[in-house]
């Protein structure tokens, strides 16, 4: 393979895109007024309501932990909750972000590969109004999830209900909100708008943008929500360099060309995978991951050469994630590698 390793870690690890590059370059010329009063964060505003609907309102952050701490915060007050998956990025991998934040509590519901169903929601009805708990006022889902699987339109629009009979909001957390997509064919308001979502944490770093995420409220944006991303460090004062970065990813086809590639990649490797010795996928691919069990001697050996996480250590339960710019010679040298020491720990 020519040229510096792409590894498997993370698709935090990939390059930025060249049209990003490209569109950084022509916002970098001359000057412009900070804090989103510029032509860039003006015009995506506009394509973000292109792919969500007139009525999306945008704000854009740095970050995905950003995005969930700016949103839910506008959303909830101290006495109330999130509910979300186990799994879920906003539990998991933000250090405790939002309950420091805003003091708010973080609830896990049970999940199947990362997915929360309707059903897991209705025991928490008998909860609001009673005095000693924390009130729910927000269920999060993660599209495409921790484990790379998709929620589909119809499972969005269970959730949505009950989420209306419970009078909760319904967050996404679209760091991977382009693969789900992509995933089923589908534009971007398919799983959200049109499924009844209140919010969405847009990811594009993922995605092929150097930084840069957005809030996306779909059914009205609080008052105070401006002065909630000020107060969470996410107002950029340079903003016109993170709007033109999501400019040039959903202004054409770049986040549904990268997202499709990421997709493709990973079903390649779970494809050249099938069947080796010592290899067992754990989860549906249907994004851009890869979820397998392998010998732990294996991990060890294969660890030294690539970069990727061992998901749970219990059972040697790692994860491969693909890019956007994974190519298929990097899907088959990886392959080859992990059957190797595979086979050999089998």
């Amino acid at each position: 393979m020519n040229g510096p390793r792409r590894y498997f870690a993370s698709d935090n690890n990939a390059t930025v895109s060249a049209e990003v590059m490209a569109a950084l370059e022509e916002a970098n010329v001359g000057h412009a007024t900070g804090y989103g009063d510029d032509p860039w964060t003006e015009r995506a505003a506009r394509v973000f309501k292109r792919h969500f609907g007139d009525q999306a309102e945008t704000q854009i952050v740095f970050n995905g932990t950003g995005a969930n701490i700016v949103a839910l915060s506008a959303i909830m007050r101290p006495y109330e909750a999130v509910l979300c998956s186990a799994q879920a990025h906003l539990h998991v991998d933000e250090c405790g972000a939002l309950e420091r934040a805003s003091g708010s509590k973080v609830m896990v519901l049970p999940d199947i590969d990362g997915k929360v169903s309707a059903e897991d929601l209705r025991p928490y009805r008998v909860w609001h109004g009673d005095v000693h708990r924390s009130q729910p006022r927000v269920l999060s889902i993660t599209n495409a999830t921790e484990y790379a699987t998709v929620y589909t339109p119809g499972e969005i629009r269970a959730l949505a209900g009950e989420c209306r009979e419970q009078g909760l909001a319904l967050h996404v957390d679209g760091a991977r909100l382009c693969n789900a997509a992509a995933a089923l064919g589908l534009p971007l308001r398919a799983l959200t708008t049109d499924c009844g979502v209140d919010v969405v944490s847009f990811g594009g770093t993922k995605n092929g943008l150097m930084q840069g995420e957005a809030i996306v409220w779909l059914t009205g944006r609080p008052a105070h929500a401006d002065f909630t991303r000020k107060q969470a460090a996410q107002l950029g004062s340079k903003m016109r360099f993170s709007a033109a970065q999501l400019i040039a990813l959903l202004d054409g086809d770049l986040w549904l060309r990268n997202a499709r590639r990421a997709n493709a990649m990973a079903a390649l490797l779970r494809d050249r995978l099938a069947g080796a010795p010592g290899v067992h996928i754990t989860r549906p691919v249907e994004a851009n991951g890869v979820f397998a069990r392998i010998p732990k001697i294996a991990a060890e050996a294969l660890k030294e050469r690539f970069h990727f996480y061992v998901w749970d250590p219990a059972v040697t339960e790692v994860r491969w994630m693909c890019s956007h710019d994974t190519t298929e010679d990097d899907v088959a040298e990886f392959a080859d590698a992990v059957r190797a020491e595979a086979a050999k720990g089998n």
